[in-house]
């Protein structure tokens, strides 16, 4: 009995100490949002643009929108929110059990909630609401249907973006962590190598690529298996994909650990992270991968001015001091969320060091400071915490002399380096006529040429905006208004369903800048237009507001240097 007991009090023990991520949170409690297998076209913390994926992607089982889409358990919807980018058209419930699940890019909500959300949107009169109903007024069962899988929002195909939040700090969690049922064993792949020569200070002097060949049983090398890297320090990072039983996507990995001669180094495991340390996932990955091939390597080793959570705490920060006389032994472990695993074994050793080229620079910027650069006709304006390591920046001015550039356009080092905070930019026009100052804007040059509208307000004789990118700036003028294109529209409207019509501007936005503007009144009354941003088009959804007979259409369209477009056209119902 006393032996029965004692065996009893070890696996208590034992089950105590676990570090399972699995066994944190209820296995049982929420079913699947979907009646159908789940088949993913994107896993939770995958790398993304500026940021981590905050769920996981369902795919319609059909490759169309409708699908139904049902509670994942008892709740009560405690936010909705319509926006034409992001998500879309979501719902979030609250559970009793301390989470919350959200539900994006619906295509519609049920019947009850879009009645609800409709009324909002008249009340308020515009598209973009974001509402929190009373705790009783939209409660829901388990496995009760609460809307259709769409497309709606930031969507490139009809599927169910689908989180699981806790209710209290509103930090997202890996939801395949609670039990639900998706096939896979299929271990990562793992792709290339890359190895990073570091300075002593830490910035990368060179950088280096490599291929790897597959072995049997999940296991990677590189050709040779020894690296001679001629750097005295080295950081590593591994471009890797997880794959899944039944689709062909490429999503993102669970954990990687990288150790050094049997100790780790390294690691990182996507099972939670706070929406506000999202985009430190531009010191996570290799920015200037991602923004000028739209390749995304996992950096294993951290910068300093990166503040993730992701990271074991205990482990080193993955920096790999090379011997000339005895090679290293490095092994890198990519994991699943199902623990699946690929192993990278390889060895690296130090050769024959260069002296680094001096590059010509104008300022160094260190990370974890305010940093300011003024002259007679610019200001920078640098926040503490911009940064993810010290900059050695270049700066430069150039003239140009097109029609529509009205300051020097300001070279700013380049778009390759990521900045993490909003900065103040101020920059001084040139030959500007006082009646066009209201139309200027600062523009910003990236990667493909494209002129973008930070916007911008005048603060004495300079324009300023915030802008988060580095590379090319000066100051434009937009005097053009708007387009409006009908696509449905006619002047006999009978028979159907909604009217559209496409909307565009000569110059996008980005950052802070405002987005176009938009209303429409029929007979004098306002209408509600749906924003499709992803296509530029403007939808009313006609119902019984709008009676039969003859009516006028007014829509009107302004960008946000207050350059307007008016259609007026009448129409019969």
């Amino acid at each position: 009995m006393r032996q029965i007991i004692f065996s009893f009090l070890i696996l208590v023990i034992l089950c105590s100490f676990s570090t399972d991520n699995a066994v944190k949170y209820p296995q049982d409690y929420f079913r699947s949002p979907v009646d159908k297998t789940i088949y993913l076209s994107g896993t939770f913390g995958e790398l993304r643009p500026n940021h981590f994926h905050a769920g996981i992607d369902i795919k319609a089982y059909n490759g169309k929108v409708g699908q139904a889409l049902y509670a994942a358990a008892d709740g009560y919807i405690s936010r909705i929110k319509v926006s034409s980018g992001g998500y879309g058209n979501v719902l979030y419930m609250t559970h009793p059990n301390g989470y919350t699940t959200v539900y994006a890019h619906m295509h519609q909500f049920a019947d009850r909630i879009a009645k609800y959300v409709k009324e909002s949107q008249y009340q308020k009169k515009r598209f973009v609401v974001e509402l929190f109903p009373a705790k009783d007024q939209f409660v829901f069962k388990k496995g009760e249907v609460i809307g259709k899988l769409g497309t709606s929002g930031r969507s490139f195909g009809p599927h169910l973006h689908f989180e699981i939040r806790d209710s209290r700090t509103e930090k997202p969690i890996n939801p395949l962590l609670f039990g639900f049922q998706v096939k896979d064993n299929i271990a990562p792949k793992l792709h290339q190598l890359k190895a990073y020569f570091l300075s002593d200070k830490l910035n990368t002097l060179d950088t280096k690529t490599y291929s790897l060949q597959k072995l049997a049983k999940n296991r990677y090398r590189i050709k040779g298996d020894t690296l001679v890297l001629g750097a005295w320090r080295v950081g590593f990072g591994i471009k890797a994909y997880d794959h899944m039983n039944g689709v062909p996507n490429w999503n993102g990995v669970y954990k990687v650990d990288m150790l050094q001669d049997d100790v780790l180094s390294y690691n990182y495991e996507m099972e939670t992270f706070a929406f506000s340390e999202s985009r430190f996932i531009n010191a996570h990955l290799d920015y200037e991968e991602q923004v000028s091939k739209k390749s995304y390597f996992n950096r294993c080793f951290r910068l300093p001015g990166n503040k993730l959570s992701i990271y074991e705490e205990g482990s080193s920060k993955g920096l790999i001091e090379l011997s000339a006389h005895k090679a290293t032994k490095i092994t890198m472990e990519v994991r699943d969320v199902e623990d699946n695993i690929s192993v990278l074994e390889f060895w690296a050793k130090r050769g024959t060091v260069k002296e680094p080229e001096s590059e010509s620079f104008n300022y160094f910027l260190p990370f974890n400071e305010e940093n300011i650069i003024e002259n007679s006709t610019i200001k920078i304006h640098f926040p503490e915490g911009t940064l993810y390591e010290d900059l050695y920046m270049k700066y430069r001015t150039s003239r140009d002399d097109s029609q529509n550039v009205h300051s020097l356009v300001y070279h700013i080092h380049d778009y390759k380096t990521p900045v993490h905070r909003y900065y103040d930019l101020s920059i001084m026009p040139g030959s500007l006529p006082e009646e066009l100052k209201s139309k200027a804007f600062i523009a910003y040059c990236g990667k493909d040429q494209q002129m973008l509208n930070c916007g911008g307000t005048w603060k004495g004789d300079k324009l300023v905006a915030k802008v988060r990118n580095l590379g090319d700036f000066c100051i434009m003028v937009d005097q053009k208004a708007p387009t409006i294109t009908p696509v449905s529209f006619r002047s006999n409207m009978r028979g159907f369903s909604k009217m559209t019509f496409k909307i565009k501007d000569n110059f996008k936005t980005t950052g802070k800048a405002e987005d176009m503007k938009y209303s429409a009144t029929v007979d004098g009354k306002w209408i509600l237009m749906e924003y499709d941003a992803k296509n530029d088009l403007l939808i009313h959804r006609f119902d019984k507001s709008i009676g039969p007979g003859k009516h006028v259409l007014k829509l009107a369209v302004s960008d946000n240097r207050g350059n307007e477009k008016v259609l007026e056209r009448s129409f019969t119902r």
